[in-house]
């Protein structure tokens, strides 16, 4: 008779689930079946949304918004008292910039963009949300030990810096103008904006430069 060792059968059933998807994937990817069984969606449609908000989309306006402000003083100046006019000086504004705030990085200030409620987040400028965004880790820890979830993200933040910490609503999202890099000074619009990550714009990047 084979002997039952369960704590080996806990340990195999733990490993297998480790590679399946999680629980809201699983639910999206049934309910997304459904629908297409019932031909109510089209998965090439589906699969071509995608593609625009994580290859046209984002983080592509947010970083052309980033270098526009970098480059003219009046665009900055315009950004950070009324954003969404700003943005819709370049045609982003969108259901999630409606309502936006940009706070901008100093040599003093460093700021952090978070919701702790759900995952609101300026999705037509930066795209589809990363998933650690969403995570509850992160929600929770960014509000509670904000230099720790940045030294994890590889940010050092000295004490001589202020972090600022910003929570994200349905009704006021935020994006973060980090600073130009130094030597960018001869760069053309279209060269500042590939030095501006999606991570910066959240405030989980801060150093920029080239590679």
């Amino acid at each position: 008779m084979t002997d039952f060792d369960a704590g080996k059968i806990a340990e195999i059933h733990e490993h297998l689930h480790s590679h399946l998807p999680s629980e809201s994937a699983l639910r999206v990817k049934a309910l997304e079946t459904l629908l297409v069984d019932k031909g109510l969606v089209n998965p090439q449609t589906i699969d071509a949304w995608v593609e625009a908000y994580t290859e046209e989309i984002g983080p592509k306006r947010g970083a052309r918004v980033v270098a526009r402000a970098w480059s003219d003083p009046e665009y900055r100046k315009r950004l950070l008292e009324d954003a969404p006019a700003a943005i819709d000086e370049l045609g982003y504004l969108g259901k999630a910039t409606a309502h936006l705030k940009v706070v901008e990085n100093t040599d003093t200030v460093h700021n952090l963009v978070v919701c702790t409620l759900c995952s609101c987040y300026p999705f037509s400028i930066l795209g589809i949300a990363p998933a650690w965004y969403k995570a509850a880790a992160y929600r929770s820890r960014a509000v509670r030990d904000p230099r720790g979830v940045l030294a994890e993200f590889g940010v050092e933040i000295g004490d001589e810096v202020e972090v600022r910490v910003w929570d994200s609503t349905a009704e006021l999202r935020y994006l973060v103008m980090p600073q130009r890099p130094a030597g960018t000074e001869g760069m053309s619009e279209d060269e500042l904006a590939e030095l501006v990550t999606r991570n910066s714009m959240i405030g989980t990047d801060r150093v920029l430069g080239r590679e």
